[in-house]
Protein backbone atom coordinates (compact mmCIF):
# COMPACT_ATOMS: atom_id res chain seq x y z
CA UNK A 1 0.00 0.00 0.00
CA UNK A 2 2.79 2.37 0.90
CA UNK A 3 4.66 1.60 -2.31
CA UNK A 4 1.53 2.38 -4.34
CA UNK A 5 1.26 5.77 -2.63
CA UNK A 6 4.88 6.58 -3.51
CA UNK A 7 4.38 5.53 -7.13
CA UNK A 8 1.20 7.59 -7.40
CA UNK A 9 2.91 10.62 -5.85
CA UNK A 10 5.81 10.26 -8.30
CA UNK A 11 3.47 10.10 -11.29
CA UNK A 12 1.53 13.16 -10.13
CA UNK A 13 4.78 15.06 -9.59
CA UNK A 14 6.08 14.14 -13.04
CA UNK A 15 2.81 15.17 -14.69
CA UNK A 16 2.72 18.51 -12.88
CA UNK A 17 6.32 19.27 -13.87
CA UNK A 18 5.50 18.45 -17.50
CA UNK A 19 2.47 20.75 -17.45
CA UNK A 20 4.38 23.67 -15.96
CA UNK A 21 6.50 23.93 -19.10
CA UNK A 22 3.50 24.13 -21.48
CA UNK A 23 2.57 27.42 -23.09
CA UNK A 24 -1.23 27.65 -23.61
CA UNK A 25 -3.01 30.34 -25.60
CA UNK A 26 -6.78 30.58 -25.98
CA UNK A 27 -7.52 31.08 -29.67
CA UNK A 28 -11.32 31.16 -29.65
CA UNK A 29 -14.01 31.89 -27.06
CA UNK A 30 -16.58 29.24 -26.23
CA UNK A 31 -20.28 29.81 -26.81
CA UNK A 32 -23.42 27.86 -25.90
CA UNK A 33 -26.82 28.61 -27.42
CA UNK A 34 -29.34 26.59 -25.46
CA UNK A 35 -32.60 25.65 -27.09
CA UNK A 36 -35.74 27.23 -25.64
CA UNK A 37 -38.44 24.74 -24.76
CA UNK A 38 -42.08 25.43 -24.24
CA UNK A 39 -44.64 22.96 -25.42
CA UNK A 40 -42.61 22.50 -28.58
CA UNK A 41 -39.01 23.31 -29.41
CA UNK A 42 -38.67 26.78 -30.93
CA UNK A 43 -34.93 26.91 -31.56
CA UNK A 44 -32.11 24.45 -32.31
CA UNK A 45 -29.23 24.31 -29.85
CA UNK A 46 -25.66 25.14 -30.87
CA UNK A 47 -22.56 24.47 -28.79
CA UNK A 48 -19.12 25.80 -29.71
CA UNK A 49 -16.19 24.79 -27.54
CA UNK A 50 -13.21 27.11 -27.02
CA UNK A 51 -10.05 26.29 -28.96
CA UNK A 52 -6.53 26.33 -27.54
CA UNK A 53 -3.05 26.20 -29.04
CA UNK A 54 -0.67 24.29 -26.78
CA UNK A 55 3.07 24.39 -27.36
CA UNK A 56 4.80 21.64 -25.42
CA UNK A 57 8.14 22.46 -23.83
CA UNK A 58 11.11 21.66 -26.01
CA UNK A 59 13.49 19.25 -24.35
CA UNK A 60 16.94 18.65 -25.77
CA UNK A 61 18.72 15.41 -25.09
CA UNK A 62 22.43 15.52 -25.64
CA UNK A 63 24.75 12.56 -25.38
CA UNK A 64 28.50 12.52 -25.22
CA UNK A 65 30.74 9.62 -26.08
CA UNK A 66 33.24 8.81 -23.40
CA UNK A 67 35.91 6.13 -23.21
CA UNK A 68 36.25 4.37 -19.88
CA UNK A 69 39.19 2.33 -18.69
CA UNK A 70 38.19 -0.60 -16.55
CA UNK A 71 40.52 -2.73 -14.45
CA UNK A 72 41.54 -6.15 -15.76
CA UNK A 73 40.45 -9.09 -13.65
CA UNK A 74 42.04 -12.53 -13.78
CA UNK A 75 39.77 -15.39 -12.81
CA UNK A 76 41.23 -18.74 -11.85
CA UNK A 77 38.58 -21.48 -11.93
CA UNK A 78 38.40 -24.00 -9.08
CA UNK A 79 39.75 -27.49 -9.58
CA UNK A 80 37.28 -30.04 -10.90
CA UNK A 81 35.18 -31.40 -8.06
CA UNK A 82 32.79 -34.31 -8.22
CA UNK A 83 29.39 -32.87 -7.23
CA UNK A 84 28.09 -36.26 -6.06
CA UNK A 85 30.87 -36.65 -3.48
CA UNK A 86 30.37 -33.07 -2.28
CA UNK A 87 26.63 -33.63 -1.80
CA UNK A 88 27.25 -36.81 0.25
CA UNK A 89 29.48 -34.96 2.73
CA UNK A 90 26.75 -32.43 3.62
Amino acid sequence: MRQTAFILAGLVSAASIALVGCDVHKTQEGKVDLPKYEVSKTQEGNVQMPKYDVDAPKVGVYTEKETLTVPKVNVTPAKDVDDNKTAEKK
